[in-house]
């Protein structure tokens, strides 16, 4: 996007969300991702904006909110069609156990919409064991679990789960991932933005 598109829209959704008017953010957000797509939507306009409201007080909590529930829903509304679901093609979605944030997977469905693809996605706080419940009964090749705090983002839980269900891509998307996975052959892949997602959901061949 050029820059100066990028400064405006940002603009738009601000003064949109200073109103607390989540439904103009989700209309601001679903025409964006159409004009531009997606992936640009997001990674320049939409994670940037987020990352700058700290929630420093409570009228800036009520904005950061209004913000953040007028992109998820844009980002859901964004290429669904309940009626014509998208075959999820073996890609299952879920935020880690605990995991209350997990707007990028939102963004990820939107993008694999886009692409004419359909995601399982099981939402934020699935427990693990709840997680490995559902892979048994889909089968998916792919894993996305998406992590927004180090409280959250347990290394240890994912390589277990990739060593308990072969044959599964495990990825591990979001920023709550720091802790280091131990070197082995059994690790799953770290995701660090949306197009990369978008991409690695799409493949969907070997670690």
């Amino acid at each position: 996007m050029p820059a100066g598109a990028v400064e405006t829209a940002r603009k738009r959704l601000t003064a949109a969300a200073e109103d607390l008017d989540d439904n103009r953010v989700a209309g601001l957000v679903l025409d964006l991702a159409a004009e531009v797509g997606v992936v640009p939507a997001w990674e320049q306009v939409c994670l940037p904006l987020l990352g700058t409201l700290r929630g420093d007080s409570a009228a800036e909590i009520a904005v950061e909110h209004a913000l953040s529930e007028g992109v998820r829903v844009g980002l859901d509304v964004f290429g669904r069609e309940p009626s014509r679901p998208l075959p999820a093609q073996g890609v299952l979605l879920a935020g880690a156990e605990h995991e209350t944030h997990c707007l990028g997977l939102h963004a990820l469905a939107a993008a694999l919409r886009e692409r004419g693809r359909g995601a399982l996605h099981l939402g934020p706080a699935l427990p693990w064991s709840a997680l490995a419940s559902a892979v048994v009964q889909v089968r998916p090749r792919v894993v996305v679990v998406w992590s927004q705090s180090p409280l959250t983002g347990r290394a240890y839980r994912l390589v277990r789960l990739r060593r308990d269900l072969p044959g599964v891509r495990v990825l591990a998307a979001g920023p709550g991932w720091i802790e280091p996975f131990p070197p082995s052959s059994a690790v799953p892949r770290r995701l660090t933005t949306l197009g990369e997602a978008t991409l690695a959901c799409l493949a969907g061949g070997g670690a």
